[in-house]
């Protein structure tokens, strides 16, 4: 996760709904799908099970292998986006971004993505023994995705009817403090480098640190500035679902992630991200305490029901 600008206790109004994906007229209402959080955890824990998924490693090649069979058991049409990324220091991280669709022939396409990649470097440690350590990445990167393979599962049960892609994005996690250039970088080749001809997202949202214990998800700026409307539309599915004190009407921080390279794009996009008003990021950010202890059900029950409400409302 790279930098934030803090600007909490905002209020974080705007219109409702304005970017909303089902057309009420022409679709049907479908039932919303239970979200299975002993399912989504288990979807974590294997994750975490390969080791640190750091690019360049067998861990992080073995995960991604895992990601696409995964995705293609529960009947997504997947595409791999393999691209060697230069990182800060020079290194060139061997890259891939997976994508999952369903019902391909849509033209309006939500896209949901994650990243899968892990901090080589736990620097916000405590000790500064473990500053040089790869981290589990249990939140910071398995949580979202396991939240996206659990709604795979739902999509391959029951149908939305709209035009979904998952992503699985790689090389997010591979910065440095005080280079927002440096960060997000398998999102930037994504969103500069169609994954499929002539294919662009109508609206995307990004889950990111979504398993944390006692984790809340504040408005994130630029997903305001962006999508004030897709934001109210997400937050107001989290209230019919019974979660709406998990993500409060008010502005967390500006989080340099994912979802801003595909806002360079015009693609209006939102980042629903654990983060602490008047703290910042959840305390196991890049650190060794991000694992599996840290894990919550509860939380990914809250983020995954949400985001199937909102998807099948």
């Amino acid at each position: 996760m790279g930098g934030i600008l803090m600007l909490a206790g905002c209020s974080a109004s705007g219109k409702q709904g304005e970017a909303a994906t089902r057309d009420s007229d022409s679709a049907a209402a479908v039932e919303v799908p239970a979200f299975d959080a002993d399912s989504a955890y288990s979807y974590v824990e294997r994750q975490v099970g390969f080791g640190p998924r750091v690019p360049n490693t067998a861990a992080h090649d073995a995960a991604a292998a895992w990601l696409a069979s995964e995705l293609r058991r529960h009947g997504a049409e997947v595409t791999e986006q393999k691209a060697d990324l230069r990182a800060f220091d020079g290194t060139v991280l061997r890259s891939t971004n997976i994508m999952g669709s369903y019902n391909p022939g849509e033209t309006n396409r939500l896209l949901l993505l994650a990243h899968y990649d892990t901090r080589p470097w736990a620097d916000a440690d405590p000790d500064k023994d473990n500053h040089g350590k790869a981290i589990d990445g249990a939140n910071d990167g398995a949580s979202g995705a396991g939240v996206l393979l659990e709604a795979a599962r739902a999509f391959g049960r029951s149908n939305p009817g709209l035009g979904i892609d998952i992503l699985f994005v790689d090389s997010e996690d591979y910065g440095t403090e005080g280079d927002d250039t440096s960060w997000a970088l398998g999102a930037r080749y994504f969103a500069e480098n169609p994954i499929k001809p002539g294919y662009r997202a109508t609206q995307a949202i990004l889950l990111d640190m979504v398993g944390g214990k006692g984790a809340v998800f504040p408005a994130e700026y630029f997903s305001r500035q962006a999508a004030p409307g897709l934001d109210d539309a997400f937050r107001a599915a989290a209230e019919r679902a019974g979660h709406g004190e998990r993500f409060p009407k008010i502005y967390g921080g500006a989080v340099t992630d994912d979802h801003v390279e595909l806002i360079r794009q015009g693609i209006p996009a939102i980042d629903i991200i654990d983060y602490r008003v008047n703290e910042g990021f959840c305390p196991t950010w890049h650190t060794m305490s991000d694992n599996m202890e840290n894990i919550d059900r509860e939380t990914l029950r809250a983020v995954g029901e949400t985001l199937l409400r909102f998807i099948y409302e």
